[in-house]
């Protein structure tokens, strides 16, 4: 199970862009072969700062949505609303408590 975290900072008027875009593929992109959780968490501080909290089946199921039409297509549009570089990994649960 690849867990895979994308913090995103995003400009304040792209915000609303941002959630418009995040509704209207979330289905498809929970339904994408491999993926079994997808959630959008929001900073605690900052209203221009989310997070995407993805669970993949393994790294090659991450690697596919990431090469797909539907990732491109999100990405292409949520990208030019960033008002800086997101941060993103993939993480290993590795004590479950």
């Amino acid at each position: 199970m690849i867990i895979r975290v994308v913090r995103m900072y995003f400009k304040e008027e792209g915000v609303e862009s941002f959630l418009a875009t995040f509704n209207l593929h979330k289905e498809a992109i929970r339904s994408f072969p491999g993926c079994t959780h997808l959630e959008l968490l929001k900073d605690a501080k900052d209203p221009n700062v989310f997070s995407t909290l993805s669970y993949w089946i393994d790294e090659d199921s991450l690697e596919n949505y990431r090469k797909s039409d539907l990732f491109n297509s999100v990405w292409g549009n949520v990208k030019k609303l960033f008002s800086e570089k997101p941060q993103a990994f993939s993480l290993m649960k590795f004590i479950k408590v």
